[in-house]
């Protein structure tokens, strides 16, 4: 249970930010997980959608390479909702089952062909410590430009971002999603 009761419409927001709920609605069909919370800021809420938006129409990042961040940033952040909510996404973008279930297990980055592994590695010490190494940043810089890194790194910590808002508030994963072993 939340710790504080969730948005999930228009009526429970001051009419001046219908248009806020309507985004969301657009994007998701219905108000739920982070979103739930971030509603209780409006204005906050319209510019995380924003962001999320860009992801998901204007990234240079494909969606499979940016699937493997997000899970890993749910996966380090323990964020089950993220997880739930991202594994189906993940499948659909193309990332293999392998690739899932390797994440989901904290495997070894080396199990994972050198493209998924660099991603992986750079994502998880980005998760773990705010940081990456030289070899981890030299490995994706040599294979993409850099706004393509600085993109992947944006969308990691944003899906680490919306783990923290949804730990916080107590927001339950979907029970007919993916789940992440404790």
């Amino acid at each position: 249970m939340p710790r504080v009761a969730p948005i999930t419409g228009k009526s429970d927001v001051p009419a001046e930010h219908h248009a806020v709920v309507d985004g969301v609605l657009k994007v998701f069909g219905q108000v739920r997980g982070p979103f739930s919370m971030l509603l209780h800021s409006p204005k906050l809420a319209e510019r995380m959608l924003s962001i999320g938006n860009f992801y998901r129409d204007e990234s240079i990042v494909e969606p499979k390479l940016r699937s493997l961040a997000i899970l890993v940033a749910a996966r380090e952040r323990q964020g089950a909702y993220v997880w739930a909510a991202q594994v189906n996404a993940a499948r659909r973008g193309g990332v293999r089952e392998e690739a899932i279930d390797l994440i989901r297990k904290k495997a070894d980055p080396g199990k994972f062909p050198v493209e998924e592994r660099e991603i992986v590695t750079y994502a998880e010490q980005l998760m773990r410590t705010n940081r990456v190494d030289q070899a981890a940043f030299d490995a994706l810089a040599k294979r993409y430009s850099v706004q393509w890194l600085v993109e992947l790194t944006a969308v990691t910590n944003y899906y680490g971002l919306l783990c923290g808002i949804v730990s916080a508030f107590e927001v339950p994963a979907p029970p007919d999603g993916d789940t992440l072993p404790v």
